[in-house]
């Protein structure tokens, strides 16, 4: 059993406190929402009062926050004055790849061991212990974090040094986000040609077209698996949160000299539906807009 803090109970954090308080280690939780903390003690974890209350003592802090400025801080005023020598910090948070690599920089000079671990599989996945965490950090960073890692994924995967974690994780959305548009663009004009959407389904899921966003995900309701299009598109990944992605990934973009054209359009898609009030809705919900001509 470990002694671990963990501090954002949101969406994400509330489904990955309570998988480790399930994997039987010692979670001490902490979020500013009085019933997010009454969820985790609910989930078998023990509420602190503060942040850096949960974080004294315990061999692992977890933090899964909003982003980079909340981040950095959490670790600037809790952590760091809190958590003993050696102590790993887990930061699975989406944040940019330049804070990651700050924090870590500060909590090596601290005696303390930092990796970048986002996720990805959404708040589902997070309740049941499946998601995908991508990881950066030092080997031996890596081989601590993958023991806690593995109680709340279905794979852990070592990205490289530190940030590498949050720059494979844009890197990842940045497609994801540019093929729901493409995906959805093709579900519809297929429609306008008169092709029923089970039967381009049915073709595309096996051929050169098939990509996630259709196979697992599909935008359209009653095609493919269970997905947020079949519960009007409540739920799953909100555009707000694809659009905060894609923002990060083209602001990566900016500093590396990379052309992401593509990345940048899907973008300005997704700002333009969040700006029609949509900003809560599953991401594939941005079908909707492009069914409709302004």
């Amino acid at each position: 059993m470990t002694s671990i803090a963990f501090i954002g109970l949101g969406n994400m954090g509330g489904g990955m406190a309570a998988n480790l308080a399930k994997a039987g280690h010692d979670v001490r939780a902490f979020d500013l929402s009085p019933d997010a903390l009454d969820r985790a003690r609910a989930a078998g974890c023990l509420p602190a009062a503060t942040a850096a209350a949960a974080v004294e003592g315990a061999e692992v802090v977890v933090t899964m926050l909003p982003a980079g400025t909340h981040v950095e801080t959490v670790y600037t005023h809790e952590v760091f004055p809190s958590a003993a020598a050696n102590t790993l910090l887990i930061d699975c948070s989406t944040i940019d790849v330049e804070t990651a690599r700050r924090v870590a920089a500060a909590a090596q000079t601290k005696g303390l061991v930092a990796v970048d671990a986002p996720v990805s599989g959404g708040i589902a996945a997070a309740s049941a212990g499946s998601l995908t965490f991508m990881v950066g950090g030092s080997d031996s960073g890596f081989e601590r974090a993958a023991v806690i890692l593995e109680s709340m994924g279905k794979a852990v995967i070592h990205a490289g040094l530190n940030g590498a974690g949050q720059a494979a994780k844009i890197c990842n959305n940045m497609l994801l986000g540019a093929s729901m548009v493409a995906t959805c663009e093709a579900f519809l004009l297929a429609e306008k040609l008169g092709l029923d959407a089970q039967k381009f389904f049915d073709i595309s899921s096996v051929s050169s077209g098939q990509n996630w966003s259709m196979t697992s995900y599909c935008p359209v309701p009653g095609v493919g698996p269970n997905s947020p299009a079949d519960h009007e598109y409540q739920g799953g990944f909100a555009v707000a949160l694809m659009l905060k992605d894609l923002k990060l990934a083209l602001h990566a973009a900016q500093l590396s000299g990379a052309d992401t054209p593509m990345g940048a359009q899907a973008a300005a898609l997704y700002q333009r539906f969040a700006d029609q009030g949509q900003a809560g809705l599953d991401f594939s919900g941005i079908i909707r807009m492009l069914a409709t001509k302004d």
